[in-house]
């Protein structure tokens, strides 16, 4: 591998506003069912890690997501029994050992590139848990919008372990706001696991569920949202990252300005006259 490493090419993904089914990426699968992406990372034999590659792949899928017009949700889950064990110690963690400083940088911003990217895209996104959930992995729970877990299920911020910073794919900034800042300090500080009961209790998980129906749970939440109003899940989904940054004044602006969009939607006038007609609304996203 080279001193200087720099992020892959973009791959190639279906142009924009055309259908996401059918598109096979190269290092996770993939499925498309009524509005719903699945996300499985596929490395069960070594619980499923993260390569440079998979990094880049999932970067670009997530950015992609603002302009397919089949996904409304997305479940992101591991094959074999176990979520994502964080960067393949051999073909990440060793190589990183050998760059020099732009190529450790270049590799730092692309991984926070995808974080950035689930956060930024307008579907919301639900993490299907069980197992492992170390370091990347957990990064990839945390920056998730719901994440249902089970009671095999362990989460480790692993940062520490290895010598680095907490400070990772946007830790320090997220975490806190999931869990509150002396609960995000102690697993930062410790690496130590967060188990299920406990990540439940502090509001890291949504839900505890059955091994065997974690991932069903979270597809039939995702089949929940795609069944509501899409273009203002995504408003909302919007709001709830944007107003980190604000005020309360500016808070209560933006959202005057964002719900006034709404309201101009085919979905809202939908929604008013199924409640006259004492009907259940049928939304379509518009």
């Amino acid at each position: 591998m080279s001193q200087r490493y720099l992020p892959g090419q973009p791959h190639q993904l279906p142009r924009h506003n055309q259908p996401m089914a059918g598109y096979q990426p190269e290092h996770f699968l993939l499925s498309v069912k009524g509005g719903v992406a699945t996300v499985s990372l596929n490395r069960p034999e070594r619980k499923n890690p993260l390569s440079f590659n998979s990094y880049a792949e999932l970067r670009d899928f997530f950015r992609a997501l603002p302009y397919a017009p089949d996904i409304h949700a997305v479940v992101i889950t591991g094959e074999g029994g176990n979520f994502c064990s964080g960067g393949d110690v051999h073909e990440i963690i060793g190589p990183l050992t050998q760059l020099d400083m732009p190529g450790l940088l270049a590799f730092t911003r692309m991984t926070g590139d995808l974080v950035k990217a689930m956060r930024a895209c307008p579907q919301p996104i639900i993490a299907a848990i069980d197992g492992v959930c170390a370091g990347a992995g957990a990064i990839l729970a945390m920056a998730s919008d719901l994440r249902y877990g089970t009671e095999r299920s362990k989460t480790y911020f692993l940062f520490n372990k290895v010598g680095l910073a907490g400070c990772d794919m946007g830790a320090c900034a997220l975490l806190p706001r999931i869990i509150g800042q002396g609960r995000a300090s102690e697993l930062l500080f410790t690496g130590r696991g967060l188990g299920a009961l406990e990540a439940e209790r502090w509001g890291f998980y949504n839900r505890v569920c059955e091994a065997d129906t974690v991932l069903a749970d979270a597809q039939a939440i995702a089949a929940q949202l795609v069944a509501g109003p899409t273009f203002a899940n995504g408003i909302t989904k919007k709001m709830l990252q944007q107003e980190w940054n604000m005020g309360v004044d500016e808070a209560i602006e933006a959202e005057a300005q964002a719900q006034a969009i709404c309201m101009a939607t085919n979905d809202f006038h939908r929604a008013y006259h199924a409640f006259v007609a004492k009907q259940t609304p049928i939304f379509e996203g518009d």
